[in-house]
């Protein structure tokens, strides 16, 4: 059996120009996207898309909330439904593990939003929301709640939401009989850090923080003992020189299947940030930092072969593409950008065929 694998962009719809959710399929050894005939689905700003766990549905954000889609054998996508979150735009998603709930990020607003999920990928309802309060320190900024991602803890207990508007990770213990959420605890970060995305490692004993204000990663020990936890600190590693700090903002944080290389997005500075991992310790030590020819990138995406990196750089309207070194901390353009309107994320599925 041949393995193939679909790619998913989601993208703003900004002047109404190719935007939605664009199709492409995978060229793996190649490092390249290829571009589907008809492959665009219309969708109002699909600022944020996820897979299933089993690999049979797609969700994506979008103006009237959330839609769900089923994947059909040749990829494409077939709508099921589209369901309000009774609240702004969201711009992240995170799904449980077995694929029973999904959670929507407001960052306009400030919600945390829990959404059953039927068995036939179909969105139910809203089984709680959340509104976070606070100020944050920066009036022109970050003057009120902002919640940028919500992860789930390694076993699957606890939600964590980064709350970039009041610098606080929110720890929430989820209920799987009824989707509610309780606070247990909050991580509180340095001030006018703009704690914006949380990672953990694939054992799931460290937590990595992107700190937007700060170009900061905040690393942290996870232990869980019965029902006791805690995140301890561990290191704090700059994303960029403070030459460039002032007029940057790191934004995506991904690692190699192997968890032993990571790779950091920063948004103004328009680089990659390259770091080798200590899988013992935990910490971050950095290679290099180098251009993605494109403005403002936001989601990066590694191939499944860890060779090659993509780049959406949403100001650009372009996906770059790379051949990754890792044993050199270099980066290699493939060839000419992929021309897209405002591509924000990207994820990819594989297929047996």
């Amino acid at each position: 059996m041949s393995v193939k694998y679909t790619a998913y962009v989601g993208c703003y719809t900004r002047q109404n120009k190719n935007g939605g959710i664009q199709i492409f399929d995978v060229d793996v050894p190649a490092g390249r996207l290829i571009p589907r005939e008809n492959g665009t689905v219309s969708i109002h700003n699909a600022s944020y898309v996820a897979l299933s766990h089993s690999g049979r549905f797609l969700y994506s954000i979008c103006d009237e909330g959330v839609s769900a889609f089923t994947i059909l054998p040749d990829g494409s996508l077939e709508m099921i439904n589209t369901l309000s979150i009774n609240g702004m735009r969201g711009c992240h998603i995170a799904l449980t593990s077995a694929d029973e709930y999904l959670v929507v990020s407001g960052y306009h607003d400030g919600k945390v939003t829990v959404v059953r999920i039927n068995e036939d990928g179909a969105l139910d309802c809203i089984t709680d929301e959340v509104y976070h309060s606070g100020i944050g320190m920066t009036p022109d900024r970050n003057l009120s709640p902002h919640v940028e991602c919500c992860t789930f803890t390694p076993d699957g207990e606890y939600l964590c939401a980064c709350d970039s508007g009041i610098d606080q990770i929110k720890i929430y213990q989820f209920n799987y009989e009824n989707g509610r959420l309780k606070l247990v605890d909050i991580i509180r970060t340095q001030l006018d850090s703009d704690p914006r995305q949380l990672v953990f490692s694939a054992d799931g004993r460290f937590a990595y923080v992107v700190c937007e204000n700060k170009n900061l990663i905040d690393v942290f020990e996870y232990t869980k003992e019965g029902k006791k936890f805690s995140f301890e600190p561990v290191q704090t590693i700059f994303t960029v020189r403070s030459k460039n700090k002032g007029n940057n903002a790191p934004y995506d944080l991904i690692f190699t299947k192997d968890g032993s290389m990571a790779l950091c997005s920063n948004a103004g500075s328009n680089t990659v940030t390259m770091y080798r991992v200590n899988k013992e310790k935990g910490t971050l030590s950095i290679l290099s930092s180098l251009p993605v020819s494109g403005r403002f990138p936001k989601y990066l995406c590694l191939f499944p072969d860890d060779r090659h990196l993509l780049s959406m750089n949403a100001d650009e309207n372009s996906i770059t593409d790379f051949t990754v070194h890792f044993d050199k901390g270099t980066i290699i353009m493939n060839g000419n950008p992929i021309h897209i309107m405002s591509p924000n994320n990207l994820v990819m599925l594989k297929s047996e065929s």
